[in-house]
């Protein structure tokens, strides 16, 4: 039965403080591996991302930090002069359909692998607790997974450096603002929970403690962009990369209450149970974060079109990232407006292909009814 749902919230414009987004429609970043063994941005990416550019806000997939940060093959990165240069090529390109355009910010942490590492050394952690239950992505395809090394305390300023350079990288690429990748049991979500975080020193132990690694790299970026122009990702509820703490939800409070006080551009959780949910206890939901975080919220994973314009009508959200639908729909915004139907999921696959078959390839919906 074709739905008849009036799209009047999701559709309607938005502002993230002086960021004007032509509707709520973000989308999700999402690992495609295109980028090549240099992890240079490239002209296929860019026709991907302007493909689109009806989204009212794009987020980019997980881009690298630093050397030390690379986990999967082919991913971009944003810590050398020609990865940043190459990144303007992405920006002006989206920037030329009047949509802007934000980075995520990565590191993999202990889910990396020695094979990317230099004189391949062991992947970082805060702590030196492998992954199990599923298989490392490496340089040489799908690997056990490593016992990672436990970062030194005096190590992990420079890593919150990276995340600083990273932040003024993606500035002089002419992003419009930068998104922290802290969820889905990579190196910051390893430092929030306590399943992944043994440590005793001032990074572990304490709710406050494991919180100070994301604070630090919050504050460091803020000397680079302002507040509205940075946003963090978290999975409060997700089990991807082994995760899952038995005080999850205390745990993921206690962070939305910490970064509400930086007025920052946005706060995006991972809501839905579809990529993966621990079990650990009832699922954290949208309210409970608004109860806490009073900024602008956005919510992502399983949201179809009539999920999404409830959350937002309802003030449960503000922006709802979709993944999945918007790889295999470049037209995404169109097809919600106009009511028209979706092209099937992509199949995994084709996400990681390196090249363009399955990437810029999909049609929209009115070069299917001229195919047709």
């Amino acid at each position: 039965m074709t739905s008849t749902t009036n799209l009047t919230h999701l559709l309607s414009p938005f502002n993230i403080t002086d960021l004007s987004l032509k509707n709520r429609v973000v989308m999700a970043p999402l690992t495609r591996s295109r980028a090549g063994s240099e992890r240079i941005p490239n002209a296929l990416m860019a026709e991907y991302y302007a493909q689109r550019a009806g989204a009212g806000l794009i987020i980019t997939e997980g881009t690298t930090i630093s050397k030390q940060a690379n986990g999967w093959r082919h991913t971009p990165g944003i810590y050398t002069e020609a990865q940043t240069q190459a990144w303007k090529q992405v920006v002006d390109a989206v920037h030329a359909k009047g949509t802007p355009i934000f980075l995520q910010l990565w590191h993999t942490g202990r889910a990396s692998h020695s094979s990317f590492q230099e004189n391949n050394q062991l992947p970082v952690a805060p702590s030196a607790i492998k992954i199990e239950g599923s298989e490392a992505h490496t340089a040489k395809g799908k690997q056990p997974h490593e016992t990672p090394r436990a970062l030194e305390t005096q190590e992990i300023p420079q890593v919150v450096e990276d995340y600083r350079q990273a932040a003024a990288n993606a500035k002089q690429a002419g992003f419009d603002g930068v998104e922290i990748h802290g969820a889905n049991g990579y190196i910051i979500d390893e430092f929030l929970q306590s399943k992944t975080n043994h440590r005793t020193d001032k990074y572990g132990g304490s709710l406050e403690n494991r919180y100070r690694f994301l604070k630090e790299i919050v504050e460091s970026i803020l000397t680079v962009w302002n507040a509205s122009r940075v946003g963090v990702r978290l999975s409060p509820n997700g089990n991807y990369n082994d995760m899952g703490s038995p005080d999850f939800r205390e745990t993921f409070t206690y962070v939305a209450q910490q970064l509400n006080q930086y007025g920052l551009g946005y706060l995006h959780m991972i809501d839905g149970l579809e990529f993966g949910f621990h079990e650990l206890g009832e699922p954290m939901t949208l309210t409970e974060i608004r109860k806490v975080y009073d900024g602008t919220l956005m919510g992502n994973c399983g949201y179809d079109r009539e999920s999404a314009e409830k959350a937002i009508a309802s003030g449960e959200a503000d922006l709802i990232a979709f993944g999945r639908s918007i790889i295999s729909n470049p037209d995404l915004v169109a097809r919600f407006a106009n009511n028209w139907q979706l092209n099937p999921d992509p199949e995994p696959a084709i996400w990681y292909s390196f090249e363009a078959k399955g990437y810029t390839d999909f049609p929209t919906y009115e070069e299917s009814e001229v195919a047709v």
